[in-house]
């Protein structure tokens, strides 16, 4: 599976979306305007092994619902990110049953090097 989660919103994505280069056969999700389904969650946590791993803590909505004082366990991880796009942690490439997630620049360069090797 060849699959980019992203959001065309976020100039980040975008930025990393332009500099991964991505090949034709990579689907590009954005999940806004389609979200993120039970199938595909199911699928991303497959690969990265935990709910959490996919959870953005940077979120407003994440602040303002006071999260970080609850304890969340991997259900509740998985609904949020069901309930609302933005705690997706983004973006999300899956190249050849590889998982990178986030935008920091260690992940970029690992995905970079992923898709051109």
């Amino acid at each position: 599976m060849k699959k980019f989660y992203y959001l065309k919103t976020c100039n980040t994505c975008m930025r990393i979306l332009k500099e991964l280069n991505l090949p034709d056969d990579v689907v590009l999700q954005d999940i806004k305007e389609s979200p993120i389904t039970v199938k595909q969650l199911e699928e991303i946590h497959s690969l990265s092994g935990s709910y959490e791993a996919l959870f953005s803590k940077r979120a407003k909505l994440y602040k303002e619902m006071d999260l970080k004082n609850q304890n969340l366990e991997a259900a509740d991880y998985k609904q949020y990110i069901l309930e609302h796009y933005t705690f997706l942690s983004r973006p999300v490439l899956i190249y050849n049953n590889q998982i990178f997630i986030g935008n920091s620049k260690k992940t970029v360069a690992a995905a970079k090097l992923a898709i051109h090797e």
